[in-house]
């Protein structure tokens, strides 16, 4: 093992595609019974694993996000910053608006 190189922890899978996390990774992880663990795929093709923090991943999202990241790092020429008076705008047409985040969808927004 080189300097550059981490230590590697190895698992297998069963045949319904199950593996027990190994001990140095849930211990570094921090992770606990029932914990949940999220894969990323990154576009080199090498997965990560980290702990899922308080929600579940969602991989579409996800991938809008490094979409959107990646062509602002690419075309930063794009960017621009919105003017007062569009915020002031944006700002009257929602201030009146009572939303609850946490608040569950109705059936037809599921």
């Amino acid at each position: 093992m080189n300097k550059t190189s981490l230590p590697c922890s190895e698992s297998t899978l069963t045949d319904q595609y199950q593996t027990t996390v190994p001990d140095a990774i849930r211990k570094v992880l921090g992770l606990n019974k029932r914990d949940k663990i999220c894969y990323t795929i990154e576009p080199d093709g090498q997965v990560t694993i980290s702990r899922a923090e308080g929600s579940t991943c969602d991989s579409i999202l996800e991938k809008f996000l490094n979409f959107l990241a990646q062509d602002m790092q690419s075309n930063p020429q794009h960017l621009y910053l919105f003017s007062s008076d569009l915020v002031d705008r944006i700002q009257s047409l929602v201030a009146d608006v009572d939303i609850d985040l946490d608040a569950p969808l109705a059936d037809e927004d599921e």
